[in-house]
């Protein structure tokens, strides 16, 4: 490859580079003040939104994706201004992997665990007005989803012995250069496949469930369950999953094509463009939950002190009604 060669490349990762730093934080301004409303929110309506397990699990769920938004973006947005990471040590590299990875890895298990337990929630949301089966089957996976991944990549980011001359400071995230990704083949096939793949399987297949479940059920015309909450529980899960799957699942097609056979021009399109869908889902995130908040609008505009437009009802004038000239 020529020097022009090499100049046209370096000019165009320029671009690119300047590109997502524009697009991620356009998103991430407007994104953040709405995190900021709707935590408002649930703290002043506590008592009413906190009595749900729903909300609850929507609520550490955007906790989590806030961190990564206003903690960890901020990070990659640097990155993409300057086009090489600054500071350029391996202690920077080591502690940027791990909290990406702790936060991304959190956000997907805790989608997954929701996805599985909306079946309980719609279908045997008596189990849960016992506080022990309530603590067991709803509260406690949802605290492993956090501290699971902590702890996993503290041990193989942080305690995982490396020298930290592999890092590639002219790439994102390092060029997710970890030791044990690069020399422990049976450690980074676990990390991708369980920590990566799994939680989407499972995001996929307890949606699609869920909704030949209700398809079934509604067939047989039981009126144990209010057709009109599932509907409505149904649809803010969808809408949710439908953004991890979108984030999450060409990386790990991806990541399975690489497995089987290892390929530079896939590699740079994951690199370049798939990688950073995951970005995705931590910036649109709480515009998706807006609508699953009773009220929340309404609440905005009166902080505001903005005007709340009301719908008039035109009634049908009657055909005996005399015209007006």
């Amino acid at each position: 490859m020529n020097a022009s060669n090499i100049t046209t490349l370096e000019d165009s990762k320029v671009v690119l580079n300047r590109v997502k730093f524009l697009i991620l934080l356009i998103l991430q301004i407007p994104s953040i003040v709405l995190y900021l409303f709707i935590f408002a929110y649930f703290f002043t309506h506590r008592r009413f939104l906190l009595k749900t397990p729903q909300n609850l699990a929507l609520l550490i769920l955007l906790l989590v994706n806030f961190l990564e938004a206003s903690c960890d973006l901020p990070m990659v947005i640097h990155f993409y201004y300057f086009g090489r990471v600054t500071p350029a040590t391996a202690a920077y590299c080591t502690w940027w992997t791990f909290f990406e990875y702790t936060l991304s890895v959190s956000s997907e298990f805790l989608m997954a665990t929701i996805s599985v337990q909306r079946h309980i929630l719609i279908f045997n949301s008596h189990l849960l007005r016992i506080q022990k089966k309530r603590f067991l089957i709803h509260h406690l996976p949802l605290l492993l989803c956090v501290v699971y991944p902590t702890l996993l990549y503290l041990a193989l980011v942080v305690i995982y012995p490396c020298d930290g001359t592999l890092w590639d400071f002219s790439s994102n995230l390092c060029g997710l250069a970890n030791c044990y990704l690069v020399y422990n083949n049976i450690l980074a096939t676990f990390d991708w496949a369980v920590d990566n793949g799994l939680p989407v399987v499972v995001i996929i297949l307890a949606n699609v469930v869920l909704v030949g479940r209700i398809i079934r059920q509604k067939r047989r015309r039981q009126q144990q369950i209010s057709w009109q909450k599932q509907r409505h529980m149904t649809l803010q899960l969808l809408s949710i999953s439908c953004l991890y799957i979108i984030a999450w699942l060409p990386n790990t097609i991806i990541a399975v094509i690489q497995e089987l056979g290892e390929s530079d021009f896939i590699a740079q399109i994951q690199s370049n463009y798939i990688f950073d869908l995951l970005y995705l889902v931590c910036l649109l995130i709480p515009w998706v939950c807006v609508g699953m908040l009773p009220g929340f609008k309404k609440w905005v505009l009166e902080q505001l002190h903005l005007p709340i437009t009301k719908c008039n009802t035109v009634a049908p004038i009657k055909m005996t009604q005399r015209m007006i000239r």
